[in-house]
C-alpha cells in the first residue's frame, strides 16, 4: 500500500465545528474563554485520524487579506460575513493544539486553503502518496482523483455522518467527472464565494450541460447545438462571465514549495499537550489521548487490592462486615440486552478504602444466592448505600421483589446537581476532578464501536479491578460532592427532591405504560391512508409527480416552477426547511399539504412505527427510561421511547394517545395538569401586583393580560386578544423578543414590540424581575431557581450580540422553568410516597412537563384524585395558589 498523507482543510473545519452546535451555548473555560470550535475540530481530527491511519498530516489554513482570486473578480466573497470574536479567539488556540501535537500547519500569502490542499495533493501524488482531504467545502470534489480522496463531516438528524467521494462516487453523484465540477460551477456559480455564473443556469442545468459537452469551452464552440432556446440565450449573454466564474472557481494545484514528507511526520508532546487541555478544561480529551499521567512527579494513586468474592461462605462474611460497618459503596456490572431486561454480571463494594470486594456473579455465585444473602441487605434503611446512578439496579431489583432502601448519596446526580451542563457525569471524570485521581473508563474497559466488548466476555479479573476500583472512587466522591453541595447551600434541593426522585423514576420505568398494539397498528395504517391522499394531492397541485422527500426536488416544484418567494438557498438547491415553508404556508396551498405530509410522515416513523419497535414482548408495555440529569433547566426527559413530546396539537398527533392503555380493565388512567404553572411562578418570583391579584381572584389570566395590554374592558376582549396575551405571557417566560412574537402572531416587529412594551409598562414587577435577572448573572455568573438549582451563563460575558442576548434570556427565564420543574418533581416525590404509605394498588406511571398521570386501580380512583390535588397544589407555598386540573379515562386520549 502506498503512504498516505491526509490534508485538513483548518478554517472549514473549524467554522464546522464552531457552528456544529443547533443552539448558541458556546462551550467555555471557567474564566470565560470558548473553546466549542477548538473541541470540536480535535475531535474531528482524531476521528478520521483514528478512521485513516495517515503516515502524515498537514493543516492547511486561509491568512487574511486578498488573494489572486480577488484580483480577478473583486467582488469574489465580498458577501462574506466575518470571523464572529467567538470564533476568531479560538483561531490561535486550535494553532496552539496542533503545535503541541506536532502537526504541520501551512499558510500562503495571497492563496486560499484550497489551493495549498490542492496543490500538496498533486505534489502527494507525484511523489507516489495517496491523499484523503478532510474539508467541510465541496468545492473540494475537483480534487478528487485515483489517488485522491474527499470526505465531509455532515450533520443529519442531530447525528455526525460523513461523506466520502473517490473519482466513481463523483460521477455517480452529479453525473460528471471530478474536473468537469469546475465547469459546471463557472455555469451555476457559487453565492457562497460570490462567483456570478451565468444568470438563470440552475445547478441541474449547469450539470446537465457540462456532462453533454465536456467543458465550458467545448459548450461554447457549439452553442448552436443546445437545444433549447431560453438556455442558449442565456448563456450567449453570459458567456465572459462564465470564463470568468470558472477561473474563480478553480483550485490552484501548482503551488510548490520546499515540501518534504518529514515535515508532516507527527508525534504529539504529550505533556504539552496535557497542560494545553488542562488549561482549556478538556478533561475528556485528556483521557481519550491517555494523557493522564503525562508529566506527572507525583506517585501513581494507590488502590487498596480488591477480593474477589466467588462462594456463599465469603459472601456471607461480606454481609457481616457490612452489617457492622453501617455503610458501603458499590458499583454494578450489568447488560441491558433489551428496553427491560437486565442482566447483572458482578458488583464491586468498598467499606473504606482498605477492604474492597467484587462479586462475580457471572461465573461463581448465581443471582438466587447473592439475592437471598444481601436482600436485606439492599432494603436495611439504616446501612447507608453510596452509589453511582443507582435507577437501573433499583429497577433490576424490583424485578426480584427487593425494595433497596438507605440509599446515602448517588454521585451522579450530586454531579449533576452542582454543574448542570457537564457533558458527562461518568465515575473516572468525577474522580479526576474533585479526588486528584485517575482510573478506568468504562469505556476504556469495554472499547467502543467496531471494538466493544460486553461485560460478559472480558476476563473476571479486570472486572474485578475495575469494578472494585470505582466503587472506592464513589465513596471518595460522594465525601467532595456532599461538601461542595452544602458550599452551594443546595442541599435541600440535592436531598429532599433529587435523591428521592431517584426511586419515583424507577418506579415508573418498572411499570411502564401499557400500549393496544392492535390500535396502533391500526392507527398506522390510518396514517398510511392519509398519507397516500396527501400525495396524491400534492401531485396535482404541483402539477406533476416527484419526491417530496427531496429538498433539491421541492425547491425546483415550489421555487423554480411554482414561483413562491424563494428564501435560503444551499450549496445542494433551495432550503426546504420547516421554517422556510411555515413562511410560505398562505402563499400556495401546496406548502400547507406538504407541512402536513411532513408531519404524519414523522407521526408514523416515530411514533405509529416507533413505539412497536420497543414494546416489552413480556409485559406488553413501553418502559421509556427517564433522565433527571441531562437538562440544564433540572426538567426531566425521557428516551426509548420519548413520551415527552407525543405531539398534540393535531388531531391525528392526539389520536396517539388512544393506545396508551391502563395494564388490564381493574385500572383506568388519571391524569393530573398544573394550570399555568411558569406563570404562577412567574408572579411569585417577581412579585407582580396586578399577576398576583388576577391569580388570586381567580380570574383567567390571559384574558386579563389582554384587558391591561390592549387597554380594554374585560368584557370587550376577543378571542383574538386573548389569544395574542396568551403568546405574549408565554413569550415572556421564554423570553423571546419582537422578531419571534412577530412571526409567532403573524404581525410586524414594530406591532410584536408595541405589544411587550405594552405588557412590561403594565406588570412592572415582571420588568423589574427581568432586569435583576440578567444582572444577578453577570454578577454571579449564574442564576439560581427557588430551590437552589443553579444554570451557569458564560454567555453573558459574550462580545456577540446574538449569543449574549441568548444568555439574557436564559437568565430570565431559567428561574420561572427550573422552578417550575423542580416543583413537579416535588409534587412528584409526594405523590408516590402518598401511595407506598397508604399501599395503594394505584402507581405514578408518567411525567409529562407539568403533567402527572397515574394508573388508579378502579375501587382507588376518587383517593388517587384527591392525593393527586392535595400534592400537587400544596407541593410548595407560592404568593399564588396553585392549581390542578384533573381528569379519567379508559385510555390517555380520553384524560384530555
Amino acid at each position: 500500500m502506498a503512504p498516505k498523507l491526509m490534508l485538513i482543510d483548518g478554517n472549514s473545519i473549524l467554522n464546522r465545528a464552531f457552528y456544529g452546535l443547533k443552539t448558541p451555548v458556546l462551550l467555555s473555560t471557567s474564566d470565560g474563554i470558548y473553546t466549542n470550535a477548538v473541541y470540536g475540530f480535535i475531535n474531528i481530527l482524531n476521528k478520521f485520524q483514528e478512521e485513516e491511519k495517515p503516515d502524515y498530516i498537514c493543516v492547511a489554513f486561509d491568512l487574511k487579506g486578498p488573494t489572486f482570486r480577488h484580483k480577478e473578480f473583486a467582488e469574489y466573497k465580498a458577501n462574506r460575513i466575518g470571523m464572529p470574536d467567538e470564533l476568531a479567539m479560538q483561531l490561535p488556540i486550535i494553532k496552539e493544539v496542533l503545535d503541541a501535537m506536532n502537526i504541520k500547519q501551512v499558510e500562503i500569502e495571497g492563496f486560499e486553503a484550497d489551493d495549498i490542499i490542492g496543490s500538496l495533493a498533486r505534489w502527494a501524488e507525484e511523489q507516489g502518496v495517496d491523499t484523503v482531504i478532510i474539508t467541510g467545502d465541496r468545492d473540494a470534489l475537483q480534487l478528487v482523483t485515483e489517488h485522491t480522496r474527499v470526505k465531509i463531516p455532515t450533520k443529519k438528524d442531530g447525528r455526525t455522518e460523513t461523506e466520502e467521494y473517490d473519482y466513481n462516487a463523483v460521477i455517480d453523484r452529479f453525473g460528471v467527472t471530478p474536473t468537469q465540477i469546475i465547469d459546471a460551477k463557472g455555469l451555476m456559480g457559487d453565492k457562497s464565494d460570490n462567483i456570478p455564473g451565468v444568470k438563470g443556469i440552475g445547478d441541474k442545468t449547469a450539470f446537465s450541460l457540462i456532462k453533454d459537452f465536456g467543458s465550458i469551452e467545448n459548450l461554447y464552440d457549439n452553442l448552436d447545438k443546445v437545444a433549447r432556446d431560453s438556455i442558449r440565450e442565456k448563456l450567449e449573454a453570459g458567456k465572459e462571465i462564465a470564463f470568468i466564474s470558472k477561473k474563480l472557481a478553480t483550485i490552484d494545484t501548482g503551488i510548490r514549495q520546499s515540501w518534504s514528507f518529514d515535515d508532516f511526520t507527527f508525534k504529539p508532546d504529550r505533556i504539552r499537550l496535557r497542560e494545553l487541555f488542562k488549561r482549556l478544561e478538556f478533561k475528556s480529551l485528556i483521557e481519550k489521548f491517555n494523557l493522564d499521567d503525562t508529566g506527572k512527579e507525583e506517585k501513581p494513586v494507590k488502590f487498596a487490592s480488591v477480593d474477589c468474592i466467588k462462594d456463599s461462605a465469603c459472601l456471607e462474611k461480606i454481609r457481616e462486615l457490612i452489617m457492622e460497618r453501617g455503610c458501603f459503596s458499590l458499583c454494578y456490572l450489568m447488560e441491558k440486552p433489551g428496553i427491560f431486561n437486565h442482566k447483572l454480571i458482578g458488583l464491586g463494594i468498598a467499606l473504606d478504602e482498605d477492604r474492597i470486594f467484587y462479586i462475580d456473579i457471572l461465573n461463581c455465585i448465581s443471582e438466587e444466592c447473592f439475592l437471598g444473602i444481601f436482600s436485606d441487605i439492599f432494603e436495611n434503611s439504616s446501612i447507608k448505600k453510596y452509589t453511582h446512578d443507582i435507577k437501573d439496579f433499583l429497577v433490576y431489583l424490583k424485578k426480584k421483589d427487593i425494595e433497596f432502601d438507605g440509599l446515602a448519596f448517588d454521585t451522579l446526580v450530586g454531579a449533576y446537581i452542582i454543574n448542570p451542563t457537564r457533558d458527562s457525569y461518568n465515575v473516572n471524570e468525577l474522580a479526576n476532578e474533585y479526588c486528584g485521581v485517575n482510573i478506568e473508563s468504562m469505556e476504556s474497559l469495554t472499547g467502543k464501536g467496531k471494538n466493544f466488548i460486553p461485560l460478559s466476555q472480558i476476563e473476571t479479573g479486570k472486572l474485578s479491578a475495575f469494578a472494585g476500583i470505582q466503587a472506592e472512587a464513589i465513596l471518595k466522591i460522594s465525601a467532595e460532592l456532599d461538601k461542595k453541595i452544602r458550599e452551594n447551600n443546595q442541599e435541600n434541593l440535592y436531598y429532599d427532591i433529587e435523591l428521592p426522585l431517584i426511586f419515583v423514576l424507577a418506579e415508573m420505568e418498572y411499570h411502564g405504560f401499557r400500549i393496544d398494539a392492535d390500535g396502533l397498528v391500526e392507527y398506522s395504517k390510518e396514517l398510511d391512508d392519509k398519507i397516500a391522499q396527501l400525495i396524491s394531492e400534492i401531485y396535482a397541485l404541483a402539477g406533476e409527480e416527484f419526491k417530496i422527500n427531496s429538498p433539491k426536488q421541492l425547491g425546483a416544484i415550489l421555487f423554480d416552477k411554482l414561483g413562491l418567494p424563494a428564501g435560503k438557498k444551499t450549496k445542494t438547491g433551495w432550503s426546504t426547511d420547516a421554517e422556510v415553508l411555515e413562511s410560505l404556508e398562505d402563499k400556495h396551498e401546496i406548502v400547507r399539504k406538504i407541512l402536513e405530509y411532513r408531519q404524519l410522515m414523522k407521526l408514523k416513523s416515530t411514533y405509529a412505527e416507533g413505539l412497536l419497535n420497543v414494546i416489552d414482548i413480556k409485559t406488553g408495555k413501553v418502559h421509556s427510561s427517564f433522565n433527571q440529569s441531562v437538562t440544564a433547566t433540572g426538567r426531566i426527559s425521557s428516551t426509548e421511547p420519548n413520551l415527552q413530546n407525543i405531539p398534540i396539537k393535531l388531531d391525528a398527533g392526539r389520536k396517539i394517545r388512544k393506545v396508551f392503555i391502563p395494564t388490564n380493565e381493574d385500572y383506568v388512567l388519571v391524569d393530573a395538569d398544573y394550570s399555568q404553572i411558569e406563570l404562577r411562578v412567574l408572579a411569585h418570583i417577581s412579585n407582580d401586583e396586578n399577576m398576583i391579584e388576577a391569580f388570586m381572584r381567580n380570574e383567567d389570566i390571559h384574558a386579563d393580560t389582554a384587558s391591561k395590554v390592549f387597554d380594554v374592558p374585560r368584557e370587550a376582549v376577543t378571542p383574538l386578544l386573548r389569544s395574542r396575551a396568551k403568546a405574549v405571557n408565554f413569550g415572556i417566560v421564554y423570553g423571546i423578543g419582537d422578531f419571534s412574537l412577530a412571526k409567532d402572531l403573524g404581525i410586524t416587529r414594530k406591532e410584536a414590540r408595541r405589544y411587550i412594551d405594552g405588557y412590561l409598562n403594565k406588570y412592572r414587577g415582571v420588568k423589574q424581575y427581568m432586569d435583576n435577572a440578567v444582572e444577578e448573572g453577570k454578577k454571579n455568573g449564574f442564576v439560581t431557581t427557588l430551590f437552589g438549582r443553579r444554570r451557569y451563563l458564560p454567555e453573558l460575558m459574550s462580545k456577540n450580540f446574538n449569543i449574549r442576548s441568548f444568555g439574557q434570556r436564559i437568565a430570565m427565564n431559567t428561574p420561572i422553568q427550573g422552578s417550575a420543574a423542580d416543583i413537579i418533581k416535588i409534587a412528584m416525590v409526594k405523590v408516590y410516597n402518598a401511595l407506598k404509605e397508604k399501599k395503594m394498588k394505584s402507581r405514578l406511571i408518567l411525567q409529562v412537563h407539568d403533567e402527572l398521570i397515574i394508573e388508579a386501580h378502579n375501587e382507588e380512583k376518587d383517593q388517587v384524585i384527591d392525593i393527586l390535588k392535595d400534592c400537587m397544589e400544596n407541593a410548595v407555598k407560592l404568593k399564588v395558589p396553585l392549581c390542578v386540573d384533573v381528569h379519567w379515562g379508559k385510555n390517555w386520549y380520553e384524560t384530555k
